[in-house]
């Protein structure tokens, strides 16, 4: 009988009591199956005898927790699978330092989003000083109209004494009031297009 036909569970238990050839039978057994793994994955060369190592060391500490022996291809598989994701994961996190195009596309990328927070917070202050310097009235229309969830026409109608058709163009002249307060009328002379 050759190795590769004998069963599984005796194997784990002799290598389990530390027999070496038992060890080498299931890395030979089995570590086509773990490359296999990790060339799905996309992982070759030293990253995958990096994750093989890794698989490895979990099965010498969990050989003893394995309940169905003959079940390892599928836990190797689960486990070579993991380990590659992990390694994919670590990867992509890590920001290369020696190449100044990549370094200079990360500031850039830094950059952009330090611009994009101080507009959006340009924007909310401007909307703040626009909100404080419209007429009670017309904060009372917009606070309505601009409620989670929207307030029914006849309700905004009823509570403010206008008619119905009249909201949409006193809606309009309120936000015509809005843009022409010096910080909106200011991001809007400087908006990009």
């Amino acid at each position: 009988m050759r190795y590769h036909d004998s069963p599984v569970t005796p194997l784990l238990e002799r290598a389990a009591r530390g027999t070496e050839s038992a060890w080498r039978e299931i890395i030979t057994r089995y570590s086509p199956l773990v490359l296999a793994v990790c060339h799905d994955h996309g992982i070759s060369g030293m990253d995958a005898e990096d994750v093989a190592g890794s698989v490895w060391l979990r099965l010498v500490t969990n050989l003893t927790s394995i309940r169905e022996p003959e079940a390892l291809p599928g836990w190797l598989r689960t486990t070579v699978r993991n380990e590659c994701l992990m390694l994919l994961r670590h990867r992509n996190r890590q920001i290369p330092t020696d190449n100044v195009e990549v370094r200079e596309d990360i500031d850039s990328d830094i950059d952009a989003d330090i611009d994009t927070n101080l507009i959006g917070a340009e924007r909310r202050a401007a909307a703040r000083e626009a909100v404080d310097r419209l007429p009670a009235r017309d904060l009372e229309l917009l606070t309505l109209l601009f409620a989670d969830p929207p307030k029914p026409y006849k309700e905004i109608s009823s509570t403010l004494g206008i008619p119905v058709g009249a909201i949409g163009p006193t809606r309009a002249r309120c936000l015509a009031r809005a843009r022409r307060t010096p910080a909106v009328a200011a991001l809007l002379d400087h908006r990009i297009t």
